[in-house]
């Protein structure tokens, strides 16, 4: 590949999105960052990957994500690399989720990851080769009894990775990082019973998912489908 490769991180605005795609540019990447609504923090990112371009899309609708694509490959050049980051999450007795609540939920976690993932790979075919990444979570791995629609979606991206990496072989990879309790000073008490049960006693840093983005995208591209578990042990227990 010659030249720096091109990756689009999607919700790259805050949170995990946002270290990723420093910590992609740091290492020698060319980023894009994709935002819904958080304009001042995706400029804030930007300023931080050395002025990366940034491009507005609401993931929960396809025509959205097709326009996001076709403005990436006309802006910014056909991707390389794709990081699905972007994910909603929300807490509900099981008896209590609404059609709404559950639509909320996947058309962003599932559907929306599907798209995009459609979409790069669309790009990276035409150039021969592509990495993709979907963030997935241990909710997708171990249930969670008041998260059961969240579950249930990032179950789904764990498949829908396994899948597609069969369905766009040899040229492009699709691997999945799968997040335990990654703290952003913002522990409730759920949370911390979870990190107490985590082995290695501590909740995880946004720097360890995006190293192990970091990884999957400079892996040999005889590891695909695969899923890392970021967690420090707690789907273990």
């Amino acid at each position: 590949m010659s030249g720096a490769p091109r990756v689009l991180i999607t919700g790259a605005a805050r949170r995990i999105g946002r270290v990723i795609a420093i910590e992609l540019s740091r290492r020698g990447f060319d980023v894009a960052i994709h935002y819904n609504t958080s304009t001042a923090e995706a400029e804030k990112t930007s300023r931080e990957c050395g002025g990366a371009p940034i491009f507005q899309a609401d993931l929960a609708r396809v025509d959205e994500i097709r326009r996001l694509f076709r403005e990436v490959g006309e802006r910014f050049g056909p991707l390389n690399c794709l990081v699905n980051n972007a994910a909603r999450f929300t807490r509900f007795n099981a008896l209590d989720i609404s059609e709404a609540d559950w639509d909320f939920i996947h058309n962003v976690n599932l559907k929306a990851t599907f798209f995009c993932c459609q979409e790069g790979a669309r790009q990276m075919k035409a150039q021969g080769a592509g990495r993709i990444v979907n963030i997935s979570s241990l909710g997708g791995i171990r249930p969670w009894a008041e998260h059961v629609h969240y579950c249930a979606s990032k179950a789904g991206v764990i498949m829908l990775t396994r899948a597609l990496a069969k369905a766009l072989a040899p040229e492009i990879t699709v691997n999945s990082v799968a997040p335990g309790v990654i703290s952003f000073n913002d522990v409730d008490a759920s949370t911390q019973l979870m990190i107490d049960a985590t082995p290695v006693r501590r909740a995880g840093k946004p720097e360890e998912v995006a190293q192990a983005v970091y990884f999957f995208l400079t892996a040999p591209d005889f590891i695909t489908g695969q899923i890392m578990a970021v967690d420090g042990g707690l789907s273990q227990r």
